[in-house]
């Protein structure tokens, strides 16, 4: 009987050591995000913001960690309406991402903890309607660069929750994840 045991701990033990973390080199993954805060500038009522994020594994850096290069999109605006005029300002940023992954949790293989600087572009809309003329401009469009950092945690092989912190269009996205 203790042999028994000995055998099944230890092939569950070398499961463990072995199992595989979710982000590999030749991964992709993608997040869908919603995010609350925001350094970006309005007034009145804000539209919820929306992210959409895609990294893929790169390079294996040798011990627990890969490199992954990728893309983000994100959307949000502001509209206030009073005392005869209305504004309207609203963010789009466009940015290239690399990240480091760390796979050093071999305990917990469907954990993804990563970090990452995202080069980013803000373009920005602001109109002005009421008396007087009308205004558009691109006032407060510009290049960034931004840190982040987060998480994903995968239910199954292919799907996941994740937030992260840092510069975007918001200062917490948190959504779904996919692995392709």
């Amino acid at each position: 009987m203790k042999k028994t045991i000995f055998v099944i701990l230890a092939v569950f033990a070398a499961t463990v050591a072995y199992a595989q973390q979710p982000f590999q080199e030749g991964t992709t993954m993608a997040n869908l995000g919603i995010g609350v805060g925001t350094s970006l500038n309005g007034l009145g009522n804000a539209r919820p913001t929306i992210s959409i994020a895609v990294d893929h594994g790169f390079w294996d850096v040798g011990g627990p960690g890969v490199i992954s290069l990728g893309g983000y999109v994100g959307n949000t605006g502001y509209k206030y309406s009073g005392m005869g005029y209305t504004s309207k300002w609203n963010y789009m940023v466009v940015g290239v991402r690399g990240a480091y992954h760390y796979n050093g949790f071999p305990s917990v293989p469907e954990l993804d903890l990563y970090g990452g600087l995202m080069l980013a572009y803000n373009f920005v809309n602001y109109s002005f309607d009421g008396s007087g003329t009308p205004i558009s401009n691109s006032y407060g469009s510009g290049l960034g660069l931004t840190g982040f950092v987060g998480a994903r945690y995968f239910f199954t092989d292919n799907f996941g929750a994740f937030a992260e912190l840092g510069y975007g269009v918001s200062a917490l996205n948190v959504g779904v994840t996919f692995k392709f």
